[in-house]
């Protein structure tokens, strides 16, 4: 059996979960998500225990076993604490801030770059280097962190662009000029 798959999930105090015709539902003080149930992969909620089962051992029912497990661990472990990625701003002029349900992006470019922020996620941006991307939904959290990024990607032989935190970049050398020769 999938050791993953066969760990059940504790549900905290004050966090609601529900199966409704195949969907699984979380909802707690940082918001709402759902995910689609497997089929083969039954999902039984007893006393505040989320338990997962499969109904054979097929290659494809462990995998999606483990799979779905973890997808629902993580949508309520979001609904109670929310997820969150770190990013970084480095380059002379660079630059971020939040209007509205946008962020604005000054990236050495010749015309600034704004970012429409989807629902269910917040972007605070401090000391105009500092970007921190929340949310409920670890993938949704994920995803627009790694389209930030994507905006001005770190560059190896100077370093400027978005990384994330914990990113370490590799530095190349440069050329080495006309020294003789």
């Amino acid at each position: 059996m999938s050791r993953v798959g066969k760990r059940p999930i504790e549900v905290p105090n004050g966090t609601k979960v529900s199966i409704d015709s195949g969907i699984f539902t979380a909802e707690g003080p940082k918001g709402k998500v759902s995910e689609r149930l497997l089929d083969g992969v039954p999902v039984t909620i007893d006393d505040g225990v989320i338990t997962v089962t499969r109904d054979n051992d097929s290659g494809d029912l462990r995998s999606k076993h483990g799979l779905l497990r973890s997808l629902l661990a993580n949508a309520v472990t979001g609904v109670t604490e929310g997820f969150r990625k770190e990013l970084e701003l480095n380059g002379v002029g660079y630059k971020a801030e939040v209007q509205g349900r946008a962020v604005h992006f000054a990236l050495g470019y010749s015309h600034p770059v704004v970012y429409e922020l989807p629902d269910g996620i917040d972007v605070e941006v401090d000391k105009n280097n500092k970007i921190s991307v929340s949310g409920a939904n670890r993938q949704h959290v994920g995803q627009v962190a790694a389209e930030i990024r994507s905006l001005r990607k770190p560059d190896p032989y100077k370093g400027k662009g978005i990384k994330y935190a914990d990113e370490i970049i590799r530095r190349k050398v440069g050329k080495a000029g006309a020294a003789g020769g």
